[in-house]
């Protein structure tokens, strides 16, 4: 017997029966032969990390555009406090702590530069159907290792795809729109219990809001330090969830569901759509769409790019459709967007 079979058999005896044990995955698109040491969920958590996709992400935007301060939140460090709380919840209710945290590394892989902004703008420019949510399953499916995909495990894919919910409901009662595990729904849950903290954090160390700005019920409620905001909705989540209609259900109490979307409506207006921030984005979305144009219509530039980032293996491959032009620009970090901008569209002084 491997060190993986007992690892799964361990699984058995411990998870709950609620939990996706490793060795009940529904496999991969590829075939491939298992691992004597890891299970399949801890071999897609470390195709996670060591993919270019994950590294592009500490320099990719999470509230502020290319924050100067060391402080700040990244797409990768909000990933990585995801990922811890996501793994506090389900070591807690005896899920799959493997299959969570892949999932909860991977859900933001096909976020775009500029945060929220650059989605935005390859709605407009290619399809308003397009969510991040959507591009990371693109990555991990057909993107990484340049056009061959991690080939991950179904429920992980599954648990990447159905993480978002934007201004949306925090977990539907449609379960075609959640996860089908419960380890990628308390990803969901993880998601927004992260961004309402940090985000806050961030937005008063930046002055765009002040600790008074912030409504006092929510304060009362969650506590005004991040860790105590962070314990509370976690202690909440774990104690609330449970057993309903003879099956598990990840939730919150009604009073916590309450509070967490007072302060997501409260993060909106004051700090998102703030003129701090939205201004900020608004140039933002000038120079992603201006990006676009060029890479359409020019495949030289394209194929360059396409190359630097590693989307493709040969030059063969480097055609600009609105396709491709749209994973080009959503695999760019804030900085490369930037400096493929100053260096298309700046004028070069002569020596």
């Amino acid at each position: 017997m491997t060190i993986r079979e007992k690892f799964e058999q361990r699984e058995l005896g411990f998870l709950s029966e609620y939990a996706c044990p490793s060795s009940k995955s529904a496999g991969r698109k590829r075939l491939e032969e298992p691992c004597p040491i890891r299970t399949a969920f801890q071999r897609d958590r470390d195709r996670i990390v060591y993919c270019n996709a994950f590294r592009r992400l500490k320099h990719k935007t999470q509230v502020f555009l290319s924050p100067l301060g060391d402080h700040y939140r990244t797409r990768l460090t909000h990933t990585l406090e995801v990922s811890e709380i996501a793994r506090t919840i389900a070591r807690a209710m005896r899920l799959n702590e493997d299959l969570t945290e892949a999932i909860a590394l991977g859900h933001d892989l096909g976020h775009t530069p500029f945060g929220h902004g650059g989605e935005t703008v390859l709605k407009e420019l290619f399809d308003k159907e397009f969510t991040h949510s959507r591009q990371s399953l693109r990555v991990v499916d057909c993107l990484e290792r340049r056009g061959t995909g991690l080939n991950l495990t179904m429920e992980v894919m599954d648990g990447i795809a159905k993480h978002s919910k934007g201004f949306g409901t925090i977990m539907p009662n449609d379960t075609g729109e959640v996860a089908s595990t419960m380890e990628g729904r308390v990803v969901r849950v993880a998601d927004i219990i992260a961004y309402l903290s940090h985000d806050l954090d961030d937005a008063i160390r930046s002055g765009v809001v002040t600790r008074e700005q912030i409504p006092a019920h929510c304060v009362k409620v969650l506590g005004e330090r991040h860790r105590d905001q962070v314990t509370t909705m976690i202690r909440d989540v774990v104690y609330t969830s449970g057993e309903e209609d003879g099956r598990m259900s990840i939730r919150m109490s009604d009073s916590m569901h309450d509070v967490m979307l007072e302060m997501r409506t409260f993060l909106y207006e004051n700090v998102y759509r703030s003129p701090v921030v939205h201004n900020e984005f608004i140039k933002a979305k000038k120079i992603l769409s201006e990006l676009f144009d060029h890479y359409l219509n020019n495949e030289e530039a394209f194929r360059f790019a396409a190359m630097e980032q590693e989307l493709i293996s040969s030059p063969e491959e480097a055609v600009p459709t609105k396709q491709s032009v749209c994973d080009l620009i959503a695999s760019m970090t804030d900085r490369y967007a930037l400096t493929r901008y100053k260096k298309i569209f700046f004028p070069t002084p002569m020596v």
